[in-house]
């Protein structure tokens, strides 16, 4: 057995710190399926693997465990390195891993993600619109809005990670 295969086994083992609160998708079907056709509308012309950047930094800004474990999993399949995603975290002191257009993207997420002074300041957006047609602007704002909407759900119904499989979920 692999040194992969023991750390997946072990995973695998293991039961959630808190078991899940409700499971909303189940309960709330509607819901669900607009939701992924929202995902599906919004990830339309953005390019897949700076999509799953974008999710991931998200997922890390709003904690929810279940996204970081899918986007992660669903970036690595579509190509991106680990290096890449472990630098995502401190991609401010980690620049020289990304495009220009990555960190524009990276820091929007953010400030649509954490509104604490209740707006996204002029020049976060400002260097977005730069780097994005008017079109891709309006699909990744869309993107970033959808995630922020996903990781509510994951956090609130407390959904576990571990257990995703890429492509085996819409979002």
């Amino acid at each position: 057995m692999t040194t992969q295969t023991q750390h997946d086994s072990r995973t695998d083992d293991r039961a959630p710190e808190h078991p899940a609160r409700l499971q909303w998708a189940t309960l709330a079907p509607d819901v669900y399926k607009a939701m992924v056709r929202l995902d599906a509308a919004a990830r339309k012309g953005i390019d897949p693997k700076l999509l799953e950047l974008v999710k991931i930094r998200a997922s890390q800004l709003n904690h929810c465990g279940f996204c970081l474990d899918m986007h992660t999993k669903d970036a690595i399949a579509a190509g991106e390195s680990v290096e890449r995603i472990v630098q995502l975290s401190a991609w401010q002191e980690s620049h020289h891993f990304y495009t220009e257009k990555e960190i524009a993207a990276l820091e929007l997420t953010e400030a649509v993600t954490v509104l604490t002074d209740g707006f996204v300041p002029d020049e976060v957006y400002a260097r977005a619109a730069e780097r994005f047609e008017e079109a891709e602007l309006a699909q990744l704002i869309a993107s970033i809005t959808v995630i922020n909407a996903w990781n509510r759900f994951g956090v609130t119904c407390r959904l576990a990670p571990g257990h995703y499989t890429p492509g085996s979920l819409g979002h």
